[in-house]
């Protein structure tokens, strides 16, 4: 592979993990619909070559992504999440025809939900009311039984689970993390508090400049697996051998910097603590309690090791029923799941001077706290996202619980979440009436 090539696999792929936080100029786009993974006709034929092949060369680019986005365990090793023996629980219907509804985009053009759905390459639209399926909307080849790549999403299950723990008296958020994790008491963790790891306010050097290899997020994409190594890479084999080699850069606390490595930590801390692996955990924790309708799965590196970042694979429907557990404040279907106490401290959020510091202009008056995003808008709602257009968005006092899965081109939420945070109080006031 030419050095050119090898650059733009690998710039794709940190892209899609990172959350980049500025705002940026949109590009000019392929018309979505020229663009689905029907309409290329990836994968469909037995067997499939040339242009229709997806491989470890081109998966991750765009528009293949289209298609690697609900296929990530045919291209990367993966585990299994079990949902159980038990029946799937009801997800009752109470259909609208919010599609037609329009609103107001940010440049004030009208534009209505199904433009909305389309122009952002959405694969997946559920939007739940009182824990009804009000709208229900899939394209670009998905279906309800598919698991999709969620990115980012993962990490709010990461760091969800470790807030019961510190609940249960298990895990101590003033601890420091080698309490835990004492291998990484030479490395930026090592005079680190738990806390910090939780809200994402730790000082560690973790650059992600994608024209230059030398920076700490190529290592990072090697050994998670996320891409192949190079020839002569003689870097970390896997996860938790690449966290021991970063080194603290500023001091703990001070702001807010999002960096998918303290999630990677958290999962660390959340395995040694259980004595279980990630998908074990969230199988027995999540997957088996909420009665989901299909098994989950998480994206692990050449050892096993879970990406507790970034890699769960999960239909819309299940996320929508995890959704709605929590909008119910850790309840659901006479399930306790999660303590009341830690979903309203969750609700509660971070620290909002600290998010500043993230440099996140595109989502004004937000806090990120334990691995979730707090808007502190009128109506406490809260969220969990990942990158090419992952949302789990959910509105406590209108009732209302919004999962939209997407394969969009460009990773970043900067350029589309203007656009989103519109949408959602568009549905919000809709689902009112």
């Amino acid at each position: 592979m030419n050095v050119s090539a090898s650059f733009l696999i690998a710039a794709a792929a940190a892209l899609a993990l990172s959350g980049a936080s500025q705002a940026q100029t949109a590009p000019q786009l392929p018309p979505p619909a020229s663009v689905s993974a029907d309409a290329l006709g990836y994968m469909n034929t037995f067997p499939p070559a040339g242009d229709k092949l997806i491989d470890n060369s081109n998966r991750t680019r765009f528009p293949q992504t289209r298609w690697v986005l609900q296929h990530t365990r045919e291209l990367v090793p993966t585990r299994n999440i079990r949902r159980g023996a038990a029946s799937a629980s009801a997800l009752p219907r109470a259909e609208r025809d919010l599609g037609a509804m329009v609103f107001e985009d940010d440049k004030g053009q009208k534009i209505s939900v199904d433009q909305w759905f389309d122009s952002t390459y959405t694969d997946a639209l559920v939007v739940l009311h009182k824990g009804r399926i009000v709208y229900e909307r899939y394209t670009n080849g998905m279906k309800p039984e598919t698991p999709h790549l969620l990115f980012s999403i993962t990490k709010s299950f990461t760091g969800l689970l470790a807030a019961q723990l510190v609940a249960e008296g298990r895990i101590d958020r003033e601890a420091l993390v080698t309490t835990y994790v004492p291998e990484l008491a030479e490395s930026a963790w090592g005079d680190m508090k738990v806390k910090d790891v939780m809200d994402m306010t730790g000082a560690v050097r973790y650059r992600e400049v994608y024209t230059d290899p030398t920076t700490e997020v190529f290592p990072y994409l090697y050994s998670s697996n996320l891409l192949p190594s190079p020839s002569g890479y003689t870097g970390p084999k896997n996860i938790y051998d690449f966290l021991r080699t970063l080194k603290k850069e500023g001091e703990h606390g001070t702001g807010f910097v999002y960096r998918t490595v303290h999630s990677e930590v958290l999962g660390w801390i959340l395995s040694r603590v259980t004595g279980k692996h990630f998908a074990d955990l969230m199988s027995e924790r999540i997957w088996t309690k909420l009665g989901m309708e299909e098994d989950a799965y998480v994206m692990v590196d050449p050892v096993g090791t879970p990406l507790q970042g970034a890699g769960l694979n999960a239909t819309a429907r299940d996320l929508a029923r995890f959704g709605e557990m929590l909008r119910r404040g850790g309840e659901l279907n006479g399930q306790r799941v999660f303590d009341r106490a830690v979903i309203d401290d969750l609700r509660r959020g971070g620290d909002r001077e600290k998010f500043k510091a993230s440099g996140m202009t595109f989502r004004p008056g937000y806090s990120y706290h334990n691995q979730w995003w707090i808007l502190h808008n009128a109506d406490g709602a809260f969220e969990a996202s990942g990158v090419n257009g992952q949302m789990l968005h959910i509105n406590p006092a209108a009732e209302l619980v919004i999962v939209k899965l997407s394969s969009h081109p460009i990773a970043s939420a900067g350029p589309t979440h203007p656009l989103t945070l519109r949408a959602w109080s568009a549905l919000a006031e809709a689902v009112r009436r």
